[in-house]
């Protein structure tokens, strides 16, 4: 996701508020959301059909009708990492990320202070990963590139000394990507959120042993290099996210996302692919408690 919205995003946010597209038929068998970010959902767009409530209860109790009864919550800075770790502590359907940003990485402050804050975060038990950090640069460009590394050296440094998976942001930036794993080799676990590779880069990742999470990306129109590499990719290194409230899948491109609406992107999965859903669901259900640890 991108930490630094532009305003007219901002004002498109405000705009759409409340009108979230209509539940999709709920899965059969339950899926989780790997990546989703319900305090930037909640701020930017609020809950669907309002309500007054708290609104990150109704976020999970939406996704749970649709057969989305996990989820992975996922840290972008030191403040909403600190509050995944809260949240997760207290709802057992809920794990949380800690990380820094690309995007963060060169604003923040004190970046040493924020990635020993980052570090502390990582031992608790219910972070079960670092992310997303990684390297973006399509917003922060080349004067941003020194800050984005070392910190994305520093994340792989405390995942590997955590024994936790990798979640990594990868905008415009795949073969460094690689080349910064290799260098610092690679934790157990790596996951490319919102995976937005060609056939190539993914049996690449693929080869290395590393799971792609497909986002609502998988079923836009412009979007068939990245169904070939959803096709390519083996169901036991395959993830589905939401990146809510970014990326909401076609028909409802441009409206805001959620967690309830994961089968509409699965469903896509699974027609891509050529999978049965119910299997295909199966699968990534069991990645879930492989890659994050069980959520109860």
């Amino acid at each position: 996701m991108n930490t630094q919205p532009s305003e007219s995003r901002k004002q498109r946010s405000a705009r759409r508020a409340g009108e979230f597209p209509p539940a999709p038929e709920p899965l059969a068998v339950p899926v989780f959301d790997s990546h989703t970010h319900l305090d930037i959902t909640v701020h930017e767009t609020g809950v669907p059909g309002g309500g007054t409530g708290d609104p990150v209860e109704a976020l999970i109790a939406a996704a749970a009708k649709s057969g989305v009864d996990r989820v992975v919550q996922v840290g972008v800075d030191v403040a909403s990492s600190r509050w995944g770790a809260e949240l997760a502590a207290r709802h057992p359907s809920v794990l949380a990320t800690a990380a820094l940003h690309p995007n963060e990485a060169p604003v923040v402050a004190d970046l040493d202070e924020a990635l020993r804050e980052i570090e502390t975060l990582a031992a608790e038990p219910r972070v079960r990963g670092l992310g997303e950090t990684g390297l973006d640069t399509f917003r922060t460009g080349e004067a941003g590139r020194p800050a984005q590394e070392r910190s994305f050296r520093t994340h792989i440094a405390i995942a590997k000394r955590y024994a936790k998976p990798l979640v990594i942001h990868d905008r415009d930036a795949h073969s460094d990507v690689l080349r910064i794993l290799d260098e610092e080799g690679a934790p157990d676990v790596v996951v490319l959120h919102c995976f937005s590779g060609d056939a190539e880069f993914a049996a690449e990742c693929v080869r290395r042993g590393y799971l792609l999470s497909f986002a609502g990306t998988v079923t836009f129109a412009n979007a068939g290099r990245l169904r070939e590499a959803a096709a390519l990719t083996p169901a036991e290194q395959m993830l589905v996210e939401t990146d809510a409230p970014y990326l909401t899948p076609v028909p409802y491109r441009g409206r805001p996302n959620a967690s309830y609406l994961i089968p509409v992107t699965v469903r896509a999965l699974a027609e891509v692919t050529g999978r049965d859903l119910d299997t295909l669901c199966a699968a990534i259900s069991a990645n879930g408690d492989r890659v994050f640890g069980p959520w109860h």
